[in-house]
């Protein structure tokens, strides 16, 4: 049940705020910005024709350019969905149900990219798509709870707090996962192997840590009232709009 005058400076429910930073960077990190690309790149040039390319729908894709090519396309989703959001984020009492949804939603298909083997890659490009919208998905809910959570005084302090979290957590993770990279010979793991078990490890670490947050995070009423006459979609983007103004 939303909480309509909930505390707030709550340390407990702070830590588990910041502990979602914690959660979800391993995905910025191990997936996005080291393991994914090399690894789905090597995976779509053994696909591709004799020319270098793969089609998606009768239209070419040079194999290397497969991930930016993906990460273009979830790009333009978020642009498209995350408005809405934002608004069910000011509007709704559905904050913390919203924000737990993605997160699972991103953790759970982080983790099923360990099943992406060569031949795969459109199963990969699928589970990326869906893995990092469901990411800005939850950080749109995410940075929705600061306000409810700290007073004005603390929120920039509870906001480094989370970054600093943030950072701390996709590094450890990150540094692991190349340490069994390092080492994966001595384990017999080949390098796609590596790979693979490191993409789904950034998925449970996601899942694991966020337990935290929503065992401590309260559920809150909505910031402001749905204007009369609106709908969660057209206040979504008539306020990204004013943004673009």
């Amino acid at each position: 049940m939303a909480i309509a005058n909930p505390n707030v400076n709550d340390r407990k429910e702070i830590f588990g705020w910041v502990m979602y930073d914690w959660a979800n960077s391993a995905f910025s990190t191990t997936v996005v910005t080291v393991f994914l690309g090399p690894y789905l790149t090597a995976i779509t040039k053994a696909a591709a024709d004799a020319k270098g390319f793969i089609y998606l729908l009768n239209y070419p894709i040079r194999f290397d350019s497969y991930f930016a090519f993906l990460i273009s396309a979830s790009v333009l989703l978020q642009v498209t969905f995350l408005p809405i959001l934002g608004a069910l984020a000011d509007y709704s009492h559905m904050r913390k149900q919203l924000m737990r949804f993605f997160a699972f939603l991103g953790a759970i298909t982080t983790i099923l990219m360990f099943f992406i083997t060569p031949g795969g890659y459109w199963f990969a490009g699928l589970l990326f798509l869906v893995a990092n919208v469901a990411f800005g998905a939850s950080i749109v809910f995410y940075n929705a709870y600061l306000p409810s959570i700290a007073s004005e005084d603390k929120r920039d302090e509870v906001s480094s707090k989370g970054f600093a979290y943030g950072y701390l957590g996709g590094g450890l993770l990150l540094l692991l996962n190349l340490v069994l990279f390092m080492f994966g010979d001595k384990l017999n793991l080949d390098d796609a192997m590596v790979a693979r078990i490191s993409l789904a490890s950034a998925g449970v670490w996601w899942l694991g840590f966020s337990l935290i947050t929503f065992s401590r995070l309260q559920p809150r009423h909505a910031v402001r009232s749905l204007p009369e006459g609106e709908t969660y979609f057209t206040i979504g983007f008539k306020q990204l709009g004013h943004l673009m103004d």
